[in-house]
């Protein structure tokens, strides 16, 4: 395994000269989200609910989990992620058609692993938030596995992600955790700094799934 400025090197060289697309992508996925709650709010002032009110009708929040639920999820999570595994390992800059092309293709699946992931990370939070952060980087590398094996159900890719993952769950937190201080920083600049920190966070992500698959597979002719 790759140390983590290694694989944030080979992120960012990847990146070089396809920035463009790149923070284009990310502002589409954001406002698709502000464009629920937009939706949502119409449909609160539609229904007619007691404007002195301060609690949001259940129609607000139906619509808002609904959507995301949906279409967002599914976009962000195999959509999004694959984009940037795609610009990593072809170099192909088409991020965007990339992200919906790659959700609209495998739709029933994209939908399946984000209500599978969800429903899982949280059963297990509820045992305590560490369980529930362990289980969410040990299905890390589902959306990646999805793509690359379209034969695999959702509930497989999320399998084959907690044998890929075994004995790198600690690796990948240590990665991410050292983006926290571009992340404090991106607080600093009210979000924008999001635009080029997430695809920053999700290439580099892509190559350590490289580096994952490698060995996961290096063991298994082994074994």
């Amino acid at each position: 395994m790759k140390t983590n400025q290694e694989y944030k090197n080979a992120a960012l060289a990847a990146l070089k000269g396809k920035w463009t697309p790149s923070v284009c992508a990310t502002l589409v996925l954001i406002a698709m989200m502000v464009a629920v709650v937009i939706i949502a709010v119409i449909v609160e002032f539609a229904v007619g609910t007691d404007p002195d009110s301060e609690i949001m009708s259940p129609w607000f929040y139906l619509i808002i989990y609904g959507f995301l639920m949906l279409f967002y999820y599914p976009l962000s999570m195999v959509g999004y992620c694959n984009a940037f595994k795609s610009l990593f390992r072809n170099g192909d800059g088409n991020v965007i058609s990339n992200m919906f092309s790659y959700t609209a293709n495998g739709y029933p699946k994209a939908l399946g692993l984000s209500l599978l992931y969800m429903l899982f990370v949280f059963l297990w939070a509820l045992l305590l938030y560490i369980p529930g952060i362990i289980k969410g980087l040990a299905y890390s590398m589902s959306p990646f596995i999805l793509k690359d094996n379209p034969e695999l159900s959702a509930n497989q890719a999320i399998n084959l992600s907690q044998k890929m993952m075994k004995g790198h769950k600690f690796d990948l937190f240590c990665l991410m955790l050292s983006f926290l201080g571009w992340v404090i920083l991106s607080m600093f600049t009210l979000g924008i700094g999001y635009l080029w920190l997430a695809p920053y966070m999700y290439t580099t992500m892509a190559a350590f799934y490289e580096d994952v698959k490698a060995d996961y597979e290096s063991r298994q002719v082994v074994a």
